[in-house]
Protein backbone atom coordinates (compact mmCIF):
# COMPACT_ATOMS: atom_id res chain seq x y z
CA UNK A 1 0.00 0.00 0.00
CA UNK A 2 1.33 3.47 -0.39
CA UNK A 3 0.60 6.50 0.78
CA UNK A 4 -1.11 7.95 -1.59
CA UNK A 5 -4.11 7.05 -4.21
CA UNK A 6 -6.46 8.36 -6.46
CA UNK A 7 -10.47 8.05 -6.25
CA UNK A 8 -12.94 7.27 -8.87
CA UNK A 9 -12.89 11.24 -9.54
CA UNK A 10 -9.81 11.72 -9.85
CA UNK A 11 -9.46 13.13 -6.24
CA UNK A 12 -5.98 12.62 -4.52
CA UNK A 13 -6.44 10.86 -1.16
CA UNK A 14 -3.41 10.83 0.91
CA UNK A 15 -2.50 8.95 4.11
CA UNK A 16 -0.40 11.44 6.55
CA UNK A 17 1.30 10.94 9.71
CA UNK A 18 1.68 13.95 11.60
CA UNK A 19 4.48 15.18 14.75
CA UNK A 20 3.52 18.25 16.23
CA UNK A 21 5.79 20.75 17.47
CA UNK A 22 8.46 21.12 15.19
CA UNK A 23 10.61 24.44 13.98
CA UNK A 24 9.18 24.24 10.27
CA UNK A 25 6.31 22.65 8.33
CA UNK A 26 7.88 20.00 5.98
CA UNK A 27 6.97 16.19 4.59
CA UNK A 28 9.80 14.35 6.03
CA UNK A 29 10.14 10.62 4.96
CA UNK A 30 7.52 7.50 5.06
CA UNK A 31 6.54 6.11 8.23
CA UNK A 32 4.70 2.60 7.19
CA UNK A 33 1.85 3.21 4.61
CA UNK A 34 2.21 6.86 5.61
CA UNK A 35 3.89 10.38 5.07
CA UNK A 36 5.41 11.40 7.70
CA UNK A 37 4.86 15.85 8.02
CA UNK A 38 6.37 17.63 10.54
CA UNK A 39 4.12 20.98 11.46
CA UNK A 40 5.21 23.82 12.95
CA UNK A 41 2.14 24.19 15.30
CA UNK A 42 0.87 22.56 18.54
CA UNK A 43 -2.54 20.00 18.56
CA UNK A 44 -4.57 22.93 20.26
CA UNK A 45 -8.20 24.10 19.31
CA UNK A 46 -7.68 22.34 15.82
CA UNK A 47 -4.72 24.69 15.19
CA UNK A 48 -2.32 21.96 13.91
CA UNK A 49 -5.02 20.59 11.42
CA UNK A 50 -5.11 24.47 10.02
CA UNK A 51 -1.65 24.80 9.30
CA UNK A 52 -1.67 21.36 7.75
CA UNK A 53 -4.12 21.88 5.46
CA UNK A 54 -3.33 25.44 4.43
CA UNK A 55 0.41 23.69 3.64
CA UNK A 56 -1.49 21.28 1.56
CA UNK A 57 -3.48 23.49 -0.04
CA UNK A 58 -0.27 25.68 -1.08
CA UNK A 59 1.53 22.74 -2.20
CA UNK A 60 -0.92 21.60 -4.57
CA UNK A 61 -1.97 24.97 -5.77
CA UNK A 62 -5.65 24.27 -4.40
CA UNK A 63 -7.79 27.13 -2.58
CA UNK A 64 -8.03 25.42 0.53
CA UNK A 65 -11.79 24.81 0.32
CA UNK A 66 -10.45 21.64 -1.98
CA UNK A 67 -8.40 20.65 0.95
CA UNK A 68 -10.88 18.05 3.30
CA UNK A 69 -9.56 16.19 6.31
CA UNK A 70 -11.61 13.32 5.91
CA UNK A 71 -10.41 11.10 8.76
CA UNK A 72 -8.37 11.66 11.57
CA UNK A 73 -9.63 15.18 13.19
CA UNK A 74 -7.53 14.60 16.75
CA UNK A 75 -5.20 12.32 15.99
CA UNK A 76 -1.89 11.75 14.26
CA UNK A 77 -2.88 9.65 11.29
CA UNK A 78 -4.66 11.49 9.21
CA UNK A 79 -6.47 10.77 5.57
CA UNK A 80 -6.78 13.74 3.26
CA UNK A 81 -8.15 14.55 -0.11
CA UNK A 82 -7.36 17.01 -2.10
CA UNK A 83 -10.07 17.96 -5.16
CA UNK A 84 -8.36 18.13 -8.66
CA UNK A 85 -5.28 18.63 -7.69
CA UNK A 86 -3.01 21.16 -9.67
CA UNK A 87 0.04 18.78 -9.09
CA UNK A 88 0.91 15.39 -8.02
CA UNK A 89 1.95 13.29 -4.18
CA UNK A 90 5.50 14.05 -5.65
CA UNK A 91 5.36 17.50 -4.99
CA UNK A 92 5.53 16.67 -1.69
CA UNK A 93 8.05 13.74 -2.06
CA UNK A 94 10.36 15.55 -3.85
CA UNK A 95 10.70 17.37 -1.07
CA UNK A 96 12.69 15.70 1.35
CA UNK A 97 13.84 13.25 -1.73
CA UNK A 98 16.67 16.21 -2.00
Amino acid sequence: MSWYRYDDANNLVLTLHIQTGAKTTEAVGLHGDALRIKLAATPVEGKANTVLLKFLARHFDVPLCKVLLKQGDKSRHKVIVIYQPNYGPDVLYNDFQG
